[in-house]
């Protein structure tokens, strides 16, 4: 069994081949070619936090992937100097069912939620996209960013974060990374009066900023509120947006952006245009028109992380990293 650290998944799976990866999971599970059980939640009482459980089988015309990820959130741990995410993924070789490798989970679900809003992001923005506003200075945030930048020539990014002090360590750190033109906005205007992109990454129970702020044309790549009772986006954005989704199942049993509104009667069901993997199919339009609100909500689906530590685990053994031993 080879064994992945959380350095050796950033090595192993570079967010340009994360993204193409991304794409082929969401094909898989629109076109039927991928077996992905809602997952199963584990309440863990004593400590407020919540085990999830996701198995996936996902058959592609590259490549096939048998994984399942175990992934906890447990709000307790960043004053204990622990990640708020603890996550593991073990690879089963897909002709036998053998476990051949276990991928250190937190890096590569970071990774993979990033490439997921890049996939969309490259699939739905305006193609002359400059201008970034991320919601959240935490990992996702981070990846996020940088699958942003990777799907669109970006000039100019806005961090918006409750934690000042935290949004400008990420302002610092991607400048480190020659993203010069990056700045902490004061508020949540400040962040998206300008933005062609709007990424959010929080876990936040009310809407991050108004719809009046909005400009036409904008998309939304939303990959935090992963709960019903979380939401990021205000419920006019999405009356008024072109809505895709990763799974349409699991964004309606999981995503408080949506349930809150249909929930409130403002839409149905009917009003998700459909899942990216159709769009990646050629069954769906994307964008249509220049002044269009495309909106892409993920919840975060196995599949993604059984074809995303697939491709780490082929890069680690090209580049001969990682541990291997007896199992």
């Amino acid at each position: 069994m080879l064994i992945l650290s959380a350095d050796d998944v950033r090595r192993a799976l570079p967010m340009h081949e994360a993204i193409a990866a991304m794409k082929r999971a969401y094909a898989a599970l629109s076109g039927g070619t991928a077996v992905v059980p809602l997952r199963t939640r584990l309440s863990i009482p004593n400590s407020e936090a919540l085990s999830l459980f996701m198995p996936a089988f996902v058959s592609s015309q590259e490549e096939n992937a048998l994984a399942i990820k175990v992934v906890s959130l447990f709000p307790g741990n960043p004053p204990r100097g622990l990640a708020y995410i603890q996550a593991a993924v073990l690879v089963f070789d897909p002709d036998t069912g053998r476990a051949i490798a276990l991928l250190e989970g937190s890096s590569l679900t970071a990774i993979r939620t990033g490439a997921a809003g890049g996939a969309a992001i490259d699939l739905l923005a305006r193609k002359d996209s400059k201008t970034v506003a991320v919601f959240g200075a935490g990992a996702q945030g981070r990846t996020q960013l940088e699958a942003a930048c990777t799907a669109r020539k970006i000039e100019t990014v806005y961090i918006f974060d409750r934690n000042v002090d935290k949004a400008q360590s990420f302002a610092d750190e991607m400048k480190n990374k020659a993203i010069e033109n990056i700045r902490v906005a004061q508020n949540s205007k400040e962040a998206i009066e300008n933005a062609d992109i709007i990424c959010t990454a929080t876990t936040s129970a009310k809407p991050v900023f108004n719809d009046a702020d909005l400009k036409a044309g904008t998309h939304i790549s939303a990959v935090g509120a992963y709960t019903p009772e979380m939401q990021e986006v205000p419920a006019e954005t999405l009356t008024r947006a072109k809505i895709f989704v990763d799974s349409r199942s699991a964004a309606l049993e999981e995503a408080g952006d949506l349930i809150q509104p249909i929930r409130a009667g403002l839409f149905d069901g009917s009003h998700i245009s459909g899942e990216l993997g159709e769009v990646i199919l050629g069954r769906l339009d994307g964008r249509q028109s220049q002044e269009e609100i495309t909106y892409f909500k993920s919840v975060g689906i196995a599949a993604q992380d059984a074809m995303a530590a697939q491709v780490a685990l082929n890069n680690a053994r090209n580049m001969n990293i990682g541990t291997e031993v007896n199992f």
